[in-house]
Formats: C-alpha cells, sequence, structure tokens
C-alpha cells in the first residue's frame, strides 16, 4: 500500500504516554486479556461521533465493553443476504459467540447522522438521495422513525428522531432470530440510552411509559 503514511507525531506521542502510564501500570491485565480473550457483559451499540466516549461515559476498563460503532448507532433489519453486513455481524458475534447479557444502543445529541436524515427526508439534502451515497442509503433505516416524528409534529423533530434511531435499532434487533431467541430466553436484555453531550447526562428508554428518562 504505497499509499499509507505513518501516523501523525500527535498519535505517536500519545501512544507513548499511553504504554508509559496505562500499560505499565497495568501490565499483568492486558496480558490476562490477551491469552484469555475477551468476556465483556455487554455490547454498545454507539454513533461514531468522536464527540461519544462509550468506555469513558460507562467508566468501562479493556475487555468490559464489546463496542461496535457506526453512521448514527443504527442496526438495519436482519437481512441475510450474502452482502457486506458490518454491523449486522457484530451483533450476531457478541450475541451468539460472545454470549453478552446486555445489548445497549446508545444515541445522542446533535446527531450529525440523524440530521443528515432528517434533512433528506424533508427535500433539503439531495445529495444524500443519490443511489451513490452511502450515508444516504445508511439513513434509509431510519426512514420509519421519520414518519413517526412527521406525523407527530413535535417542537424538537432533531431530538425526536435521536431518540428514533434507538427504538428502530431495538426493534430491527428483534427481527435477528438469534437476538429474539435469546431475550425470550430471558439470556439477553436490550437497552436504549441517550446521551447528552453538552450537560454530561444520559436518559433511558422506559418501555412501560414509552419515554426517555434521565438516569
Amino acid at each position: 500500500m504505497q499509499d499509507a503514511r505513518p501516523l501523525p507525531t500527535y498519535l505517536v506521542q500519545r501512544f507513548h504516554g499511553w504504554r508509559a502510564i496505562n500499560y505499565q501500570g497495568n501490565q499483568a491485565w492486558f496480558r490476562r486479556l490477551a491469552t484469555e480473550g475477551q468476556h465483556p457483559r455487554a455490547m454498545v451499540i454507539a454513533c461514531c461521533d468522536s464527540r461519544v466516549d462509550v468506555a469513558a461515559i460507562f467508566g468501562a476498563d479493556s475487555g468490559e465493553l464489546f463496542i461496535h460503532r457506526n453512521v448514527a448507532n443504527l442496526v438495519p433489519p436482519y437481512n441475510p443476504d450474502n452482502d457486506y453486513h458490518g454491523t449486522s455481524a457484530a451483533v450476531e458475534y457478541a450475541v451468539t459467540s460472545l454470549k453478552v447479557a446486555h445489548v445497549v444502543v446508545l444515541g445522542h445529541s446533535n446527531c450529525g447522522g440523524v440530521k443528515g436524515c432528517l434533512d433528506m427526508c424533508e427535500g433539503n439534502a439531495p445529495a444524500l438521495e443519490e443511489s451513490t451515497s452511502f450515508v444516504g442509503r445508511w439513513m434509509d433505516i431510519l426512514r420509519p422513525g421519520y414518519e413517526r416524528v412527521k406525523a407527530t409534529a413535535p417542537a424538537d423533530p432533531l431530538r425526536e428522531l435521536e431518540n428514533q434511531a434507538i427504538l428502530v435499532s431495538l426493534e430491527n434487533l428483534m427481527t435477528f432470530p438469534f437476538v429474539k431467541d435469546a431475550v425470550d430466553q430471558g439470556l439477553l436484555s436490550l437497552h436504549g440510552v441517550w446521551n447528552d453531550i453538552g450537560e454530561g447526562q444520559i436518559e433511558q428508554f422506559d418501555a412501560s411509559s414509552r419515554a426517555f428518562k434521565p438516569v
């Protein structure tokens, strides 16, 4: 790969800082992780937004969480069509191989992907409607959520669509046979969480009231 270049200097410096402090002080733990493998209790499906630091939010150490990140923390419906499915593969591995006890869908405030979906669905982002737009076709997953938001006409449609990104993903998770089986057997529980970046707060979806409530 002739196009590959050395890491930026600031990343190299930060690596050496991490190795000198974090790794050197916890060598036994890292070597145990390397030899015994990972045994996370939970999977977190989060947005790839750089402002969302899953491990920091939940105070997790290495090996504690199986984290998958994509645009707008979306889970597509179950669709075994022999195509490429990164998120579906991560869910399959977490549930069937790692046997996680929890799957958490973590959304967040001011999500650029969700904003793009809102603009696209309202006809204000023609570039995303192009068949060649990877982001646009990915955000099609959220169109059912947009239709719900449109029907209720909330005061803050972006925030409501961020909630829908979580709910649509939870609904789609249940279309995976192995997820549904694990949930039905009481071996797996699904959770929806929204992170307010500016306020440093999280809200979790309460199924009984069908609302997001502060933790």
